[in-house]
C-alpha cells in the first residue's frame, strides 16, 4: 500500500458523494469519507489540477438478482453532491447512469483534453462505482491510485475485496495524507 509518484496532470475523481448516498450505513463512516475527499480536492484545487464530481441520477437498464432501487420516487436532491465538495468554480461535474464514471460519459474526452494521465479516486461504493471507475480507467490507460481511506462500501467483505484483491491489481494505494504529500513534491 505505497503510492509511488503523481503524473504532472494528475485529476482527482470523487466517486457518488452525494446526499441519496453518503446516508447510507457503511463500513467506515461516511462521513470520514468525506472529509478525506474535500482534503484532496482542496489539495488538487490548490496546485491547479483537476477536480472531477461524479453523481449517479439512476441505474442503468436491465434485469438483476439483487434490486438496487429504493422501490419508490427518491428525494429531489438525492443526487446532489454533497456541499463539502462543491462543485466549486473549475470542477468538472460528470453525470453517470450506471456504475462506473466512463461508460456513457464524456469523462475520458475531458481528461484527455485536459492532458490527464492519472487519476486518484475516492468514494462509495468501494466495490461498486470506485472499481467499475477504476477498471475502466486501467483499462483507458490511466496511471491510477487510490486513496483507501477515502472510499468504503455497505458491504464489508465486498470492501475488503476491492481494496485487497482487486485494487493492487489495478491502481496503486495510499492513504489521504500520503497522497496530499505527493502533491506537494
Amino acid at each position: 500500500m505505497t503510492a509511488t509518484t503523481l503524473d504532472p496532470k494528475t485529476a482527482l475523481v470523487v466517486v457518488d458523494l452525494q446526499k441519496g448516498i453518503v446516508g447510507l450505513d457503511t463500513v467506515h463512516p461516511a462521513a470520514d469519507v468525506v472529509a478525506r475527499s474535500a482534503a484532496l480536492a482542496d489539495a488538487f484545487r490548490a496546485k491547479g489540477l483537476p477536480v472531477v464530481l461524479v453523481h449517479v441520477v439512476d441505474g442503468a437498464p436491465g434485469r438483476n438478482e439483487t434490486p438496487t432501487g429504493a422501490g419508490g420516487a427518491l428525494p429531489a436532491d438525492w443526487a446532489d453532491i454533497v456541499p463539502e465538495l462543491g462543485p466549486r468554480e473549475g470542477d468538472i461535474v460528470v453525470t453517470k447512469r450506471t456504475w462506473g464514471a466512463f461508460h456513457g460519459t464524456d469523462l475520458d474526452l475531458r481528461l484527455r483534453r485536459a492532458g490527464v494521465t492519472q487519476i486518484v479516486l475516492t468514494g462509495i461504493a468501494t466495490s461498486i462505482g470506485v472499481e467499475s471507475t477504476a477498471r475502466s480507467a486501467h483499462e483507458h490507460g490511466y496511471h491510477v491510485t487510490i486513496a483507501t481511506d477515502a472510499v468504503t462500501d455497505r458491504d464489508a467483505e465486498a470492501h475488503r475485496n476491492s481494496v485487497e484483491r482487486i485494487f493492487p491489481r489495478l491502481a496503486e494505494t495510499d492513504t489521504t495524507e500520503a497522497i496530499v504529500a505527493l502533491l506537494g513534491r
